[in-house]
């Protein structure tokens, strides 16, 4: 049921990944949380001001899954806490393994 819902937020678009998420910003740490509604839940630690948050989750991101920085990128929701995150197709196994031991 998990991986479900974790499938459920990552489509693939031409030789990307889009990964639907709901951001919580202003956590005492970044951390991914569960998938509910189709979104990965994910904690980030910076405020949701200027730009704070979504640079930070790029930076998490990118950490997370061993990338350049530049290969995150925000596609929608960038003032929103509800975002669509393009990655490169070639970390789709990375994220399937990341997923499924958090």
């Amino acid at each position: 049921m998990e991986r479900e819902k974790d499938a459920a937020c990552m489509r693939i678009a031409g030789d990307a990944i889009h990964l639907s998420l709901k951001v919580l910003p202003g956590a005492s740490s970044s951390r991914l949380l569960e998938a509910r509604e189709g979104r990965l839940r994910v904690k980030i630690a910076a405020p949701p001001e200027d730009g704070k948050a979504n640079a930070a989750l790029r930076d998490f991101l990118a950490k997370l899954l061993g990338c350049p920085k530049k290969s995150v990128a925000i596609l929608s929701g960038e003032k929103s806490r509800l975002k669509t995150v393009s990655l490169p197709l070639s970390l789709k196994e990375k994220l399937g393994v990341l997923l499924e031991n958090r």
